[in-house]
């Protein structure tokens, strides 16, 4: 197994500390080495999609980013077909149910992915 190092703030330690202790991990490293195999398997799943496919995306970002958001969701209007959002104390939510071909699809997730304004992003593939 390799060694990698990699810097965090103080606040994301402490709560990657707590995280550890609530699910029960023996280390940080089985911790983080969880974290990556899940992002990973993400990854995989996404990667592997072909041809037409239906999703839900769920994502949730900070209200004052939301221009941003708007912005990028409007490049891809081709295979957004039903949008919900959700407001809650300056965090929102939307869900984007999607319809499109598999690359289409890929380009969305890695466009939220990647984006700053995205807090967090799920997937649900069908």
């Amino acid at each position: 197994m390799e060694i990698i190092s990699i810097s965090l703030d103080k606040e994301t330690v402490t709560n990657l500390d707590s995280i550890q202790k609530k699910l029960g991990f023996r280390s940080r490293s089985k911790l983080m080495r969880a974290t990556i195999d899940s992002m990973l398997n993400e990854y995989r799943v996404m990667e592997e999609l072909e041809g037409h496919c239906d999703a839900v995306l769920t994502v949730t970002y900070n209200y004052r980013r939301k221009d941003e958001l708007g912005h990028l969701l409007a490049q891809f209007e081709d295979v957004i077909r039903t949008e919900m959002h959700q407001h809650h104390e300056g965090v929102h939510m939307r869900v984007l149910i999607i319809c499109g071909e598999a690359e289409r699809i890929r380009e969305l997730f890695a466009a939220l992915k990647s984006g700053k304004m995205v807090r967090s992003l799920s997937a649900s593939l069908l």
